[in-house]
């Protein structure tokens, strides 16, 4: 088996364009076959060097490693020109001036659902012959039987009048040469498939087998886009989401394992993923269902593994300790240094939860706190969790009127990790520091 991604260098990797490369890339993983990739890049305006490094860059924090390429199709062009004129040469394509105007005058005369056909004038764009009886029909993996019929079919046009071929040329001849035995791509790409085909069978040559993926919308129904949130992989990267949750969550939509289980490694979808199951209807990708997964992911992951991700994400060293006490609580990257950040910056400036909860009544619970906490023996999470809720049960306070000004004394915020914990971390000087502070600012 031999399978291809081959995104054009137009912009970011979209999440679709992921998705094709991870199915891809799965075809090769669990087939014992090669995954080729292959950068579509003639328009020479949009296809930059820093537009192809941007979906290059995605694919490797994907972790899609590809076996063959990137193989520039633009480079090609010499093998483009020579296949062109053999078909020229051997009169399955010809050339002809024949304009928009013309194509629309041809079927006027001919009816509007007859496709154009042309004479050859020995100069301007090359269009490839159309057979007027039968049709042009393949087995799609995922949609069945799928045909054109080629009276229907316009003679397509393969080249410019300068020889530039055009991309459903380009792109046969390039799998071919590649050895492509399954393209496997979006729905979108339907209208072209015919196409190729025609390319294929002029030169006497056998296709490969297509698969057309279902579109992906957002939760509304309509087609996935900005509107929806991240719509691409660099910005779910940039939002703290994890590549091998992405991985596992793109990989179901459309597809789904057996047994329905929703938590898959990559070895699992390895295994067990078979392109023949993936559903034709649209697919629906929400970014809550991937936060979700992703704190899945998030609290399953060993503290020094995931601490080792959050400081390479926020460009901070010696987080450990803050993570460990975070895990449960942050789903995301992203997420940490909002929750956790006080532990290391100082507390946040949070008007409203100072107003609320160091007022005079709880900055009284507050003072006696702190005169706790200064005497503990050990400065440990289970003995600060003892005395506090000690000072709870004999001043008949709720926890909260205890635990919230406490909280939002050394964070600065009502929302933080466990504020026993907290403590613990911070130390008892620098607890009691942040502590005076907040009842010396009260005052």
């Amino acid at each position: 088996m031999r399978v291809r991604f081959a995104p054009s260098p137009t912009g970011a990797l979209h999440i679709g364009g992921a998705r094709t490369a991870l199915y891809n890339w799965l075809m090769a993983r669990g087939n014992g076959g090669t995954f080729v990739l292959r950068i579509e890049d003639t328009d020479r305006e949009r296809s930059t060097p820093e537009n192809v490094e941007q979906i290059l860059d995605s694919l490797r924090w994907l972790e899609l490693d590809w076996d063959e390429g990137p193989i520039s199709q633009f480079e090609r062009a010499e093998r483009h020109s020579e296949v062109l004129q053999r078909l020229l040469d051997e009169g399955k394509a010809y050339r002809t001036t024949a304009t928009a105007d013309d194509v629309k005058a041809y079927k006027a005369e001919h009816g509007n659902d007859r496709g154009f056909r042309g004479q050859d004038e020995g100069e301007g764009a090359v269009r490839l012959r159309v057979p007027d009886e039968g049709e042009t029909a393949w087995d799609d993996v995922i949609r069945g039987r799928t045909a054109f019929q080629h009276v229907h079919l316009d003679d397509p046009v393969i080249a410019r009048a300068d020889g530039s071929v055009l991309y459903n040329f380009a792109v046969a001849i390039d799998d071919l040469d590649a050895g492509i035995t399954d393209v496997v791509r979006g729905e979108d790409h339907i209208s072209n498939t015919p196409k190729q085909l025609l390319v294929y069978e002029a030169l006497g040559e056998t296709a490969p087998r297509f698969a057309h993926l279902p579109l992906l919308h957002g939760p509304d129904g309509k087609k996935l886009s900005k509107r929806h949130g991240a719509a691409s992989v660099q910005e779910l990267r940039d939002a703290g989401y994890l590549p091998e949750a992405i991985r596992n969550y793109i990989a179901l939509l459309g597809w789904g394992a057996a047994d329905d289980q929703t938590v898959l490694s990559t070895d699992e979808l390895i295994a067990q993923f078979d392109i023949a199951k993936v559903q034709k209807n649209p697919a629906q990708f929400d970014e809550k269902k991937l936060r979700w997964l992703n704190g899945l992911y998030v609290r399953s992951m060993p503290v020094p593994e995931l601490t080792e991700r959050v400081e390479e994400f926020t460009g901070r060293q010696g987080l450990a300790e803050g993570v460990e006490i975070s895990q449960e609580k942050f789903a995301t990257l992203a997420e940490f240094w909002p929750l956790a950040g006080f532990i290391y910056d100082g507390p946040l400036d949070d008007p409203a939860a100072r107003e609320k909860w160091l007022g005079a009544d709880q900055r009284a619970n507050l003072a006696v706190s702190r005169e706790r906490l200064a005497a503990l023996d050990s400065f440990s999470a289970e003995q600060i969790d003892a005395t506090l809720r000690e000072q709870v049960e004999s001043s008949g306070a709720k926890p909260k009127d205890i635990f919230q000004p406490l909280r939002v004394a050394v964070a600065g915020t009502a929302v933080s990790p466990g504020v026993f914990e907290s403590l613990a971390v911070l130390g008892r000087e620098e607890s009691l520091r942040r502590i005076d502070g907040a009842l010396a600012g009260g005052t």
